[in-house]
């Protein structure tokens, strides 16, 4: 017979989650003070601000071409840094120090990118689509060259025998055979970026995020649900968007012929 393994991975977990709850000073009694919180929430959001819809709409514009902006020029650094950084494609000169960079960047959340371009540019939403194109670089560089050196390895060997160049293989291989994967992570950091890009006016970097602050500030919930149900139809209606280019494009099955 063998000897049991002492489950000292658990045990271990177990007291991380249990000093976590004690260093924290988690007590069920917030908690239960946050349910009976929510009556009042109730009470003071409703009914919605519903002429505050055209101003929600005018910032939520606002909002989505943050979104769009930061994501376009966030793909234009991040491919680039995708192919660099892999190392299935990349000389070995290239590969590491891409992935610094895409880390680095992706060290700063969108949040802490937008207070540093507020810092430099002043506020408004070009601090917001600088900040969305800083974290659309490094989070969707990585998307891209894990994508990259999971590809199969035959074709950029039997390229790569003919003395093709990084640049050839990337042009003419990496990025035909992983034009659906790009597509797809695309599709999934744009719609990141617009539930992001919501909350960049917390800081003064434009969108909707702003006059959210400021309702929540003035404590007038009715303001703040309004804006929140424009936020929630919009990201849903980007959802349904992002599903039918899917279907469109990435779930086409090859037609059997007769």
């Amino acid at each position: 017979m063998t000897a049991r393994r002492a489950p000292w991975g658990r045990i271990t977990l177990a007291i991380a989650l249990i000093a976590s709850v004690l260093y924290l000073d988690l007590r069920p009694e917030q908690l239960w003070g946050g349910f009976r919180n929510l009556g009042r929430l109730y009470r003071d959001a409703l009914p919605p601000q519903t002429d505050l819809l055209p101003a929600a709409a005018r910032a939520l514009l606002e909002t989505l071409a943050i979104a769009l902006l930061g994501t376009a020029a966030g793909f234009v650094f991040a491919l680039p840094l995708g192919l660099a950084g892999a190392k299935t494609i990349s000389p070995k000169r290239l590969f590491l120090p891409a992935r610094l960079v895409a880390a680095a960047i992706r060290s700063l959340p969108a949040l802490l990118w937008a207070v540093f371009f507020v810092i430099l540019v002043g506020f408004g939403p070009l601090a917001g689509v600088l900040a969305m194109t800083m974290y659309t670089a490094g989070h969707l560089a990585k998307l891209q060259y894990e994508s990259l050196e999971g590809l199969p390895s035959e074709p950029f060997e039997a390229t790569r025998a003919t003395g093709a160049t990084f640049p050839q293989l990337a042009r003419f291989v990496a990025i035909p055979e992983a034009s659906n994967l790009l597509l797809s992570q695309l599709l999934y950091i744009f719609e990141y970026n617009v539930r992001a890009s919501s909350i960049l006016g917390f800081v003064g970097a434009g969108g909707i995020g702003f006059y959210i602050l400021r309702y929540l500030q003035l404590l007038q919930y009715d303001g703040v649900l309004t804006l929140l149900f424009v936020v929630f139809v919009t990201v849903v209606a980007i959802d349904l968007g992002s599903l039918a280019i899917r279907s469109r494009y990435l779930t086409r099955l090859p037609t059997s012929r007769g």
